[in-house]
C-alpha cells in the first residue's frame, strides 16, 4: 500500500478589519442571552460589526442540551457563511450537537462562498474537521464568545483579538508552562483538536484516515484518565498517530489529578518517536490560545514553543 501523502497547508482566509462583520452561531449547546451578549459586546469593542443569529439562544423542544433543533442550527450556520457581507463566523459555545447537523449543511453553498474565519474549539472540534476535509480551509480553535473562559479572561481574549487582526504578532506560540514529555524538534501543518471529538469522528464522512506529517493538536474536558488512554488507544488502532511528525498537548481541565494523566499521555504517546510537548495552552483552561489549524508549523518540545511560518490569517 502507498503511505498517505502528508498533510499540506490549507487555504488561509483573510484577517479581520476594523468595522469586519462577524456572525455568532451556537451550533452545539445553548447560550444563555446575558453571556452571549456580553461576547457580543467585546467583539464590538473590537469595532467589529458583530451580530447573533436568530437561534443563537434557542433550546432543542426535548433534548435541552442542544441550542435548538438540528434544522434551525444548521440555517444559522449556513445562512452566516453564506452571507457575503460576513467576514467570520465565531461559535457561542460547544458542549455537544454540532456532529448532528453536518450532514444538513450545503457544503456545495458553502464551498462557493469562499473562505472565511471560523473561530471555535471543543464540540466545534467536528466543524473544524468538516471545514478541512470538505473546503480545504485553515480554521481558528480559539475561545467561544459566550464561555465563561473568554468573557472572564483578559489574555484569552487578547490572543484571539490578536489573532484575527495582528496575526504576525502571534506566531510564536506557547505557556509559561510549557514542557517536552518527549524532546525534540519537527515541522508539519496543524490539526486535531478535542480528543474526545476526534475520536468519535472516526468512520465518519469527516473522520481522518491518516495525519501523517502532521502536528497533532490534543486537549479535553472533564475525561478520566482510563477514558484518555481508551481514546488515545482508538486513535491508535484506527492510524491515526502512525507518521506524525509531532504532538502539541493543551490542557486537560478536570481530567483527574494531572499526576495520574501524564503516565498515560507518556504511555501512549512516548513511543511514537516523536516530540512531544505538554501544557502548550490551548484548550478548555484559563488562559486559552487561540491555535491555527491547517497550518505549516514547527514544533519545539524543549523550548515549549509551536512557531508559525505565517501568520494564521492572511
Amino acid at each position: 500500500m502507498t503511505p498517505a501523502e502528508p498533510l499540506a497547508p490549507l487555504v488561509r482566509p483573510a484577517r479581520l478589519r476594523p468595522g469586519a462583520r462577524v456572525a455568532v452561531v451556537s451550533p452545539s449547546g445553548p447560550v444563555a442571552e446575558e453571556r452571549l451578549q456580553t461576547g457580543l459586546d467585546i467583539l464590538r469593542g473590537w469595532d467589529l460589526d458583530a451580530t447573533a443569529l436568530p437561534h443563537a439562544v434557542d433550546r432543542h423542544p426535548r433534548a435541552r442540551y442542544l441550542a435548538g433543533t438540528d434544522e434551525d442550527r444548521a440555517r444559522d450556520l449556513q445562512a452566516a457563511w453564506c452571507d457575503p457581507d460576513v467576514d467570520a463566523v465565531i461559535c457561542a459555545r460547544g458542549g455537544y450537537g454540532a456532529q448532528r447537523m453536518v450532514e444538513l449543511l450545503d457544503w456545495d453553498a458553502m464551498r462557493a462562498a469562499g473562505p472565511k474565519v471560523f473561530v471555535g474549539f471543543s464540540d466545534a472540534t467536528a466543524l473544524h474537521e468538516a471545514f478541512a476535509l470538505r473546503l480545504g480551509l485553515a480554521t481558528l480553535h480559539g475561545p467561544m464568545t459566550g464561555a465563561v473562559g473568554f468573557l472572564k479572561d483578559a489574555d484569552t481574549q487578547e490572543s484571539l483579538r490578536a489573532a484575527l487582526f495582528d496575526p504576525e504578532s502571534v506566531r510564536v506560540l506557547g505557556g509559561p508552562a510549557a514542557r517536552p514529555l518527549v524532546p525534540g524538534r519537527a515541522r508539519g501543518v496543524t490539526a486535531g483538536g478535542c480528543l474526545s471529538l476526534l475520536t468519535s469522528g472516526l468512520g465518519t464522512p469527516d473522520g481522518r484516515t491518516t495525519l501523517r506529517g502532521g502536528l497533532l493538536l490534543l486537549e479535553d474536558v472533564g475525561e478520566e484518565p482510563y477514558r484518555v488512554d481508551r481514546m488515545l488507544t482508538q486513535l491508535g488502532r484506527a492510524g491515526l498517530l502512525e507518521g506524525l511528525a509531532g504532538v502539541a498537548l493543551g490542557s486537560w481541565e478536570d481530567c483527574g489529578p494531572y499526576g495520574e494523566l501524564r503516565p498515560v499521555l507518556l504511555d501512549r504517546l512516548g513511543g511514537l518517536g516523536v516530540p512531544v510537548v505538554e501544557h502548550l495552552g490551548f484548550g478548555h483552561g484559563s488562559p486559552a490560545l487561540t491555535v491555527p489549524l491547517g497550518v505549516a508549523a514547527e514544533l519545539d518540545a524543549d523550548a515549549g514553543t509551536l512557531t508559525l511560518e505565517q501568520g494564521a490569517l492572511r
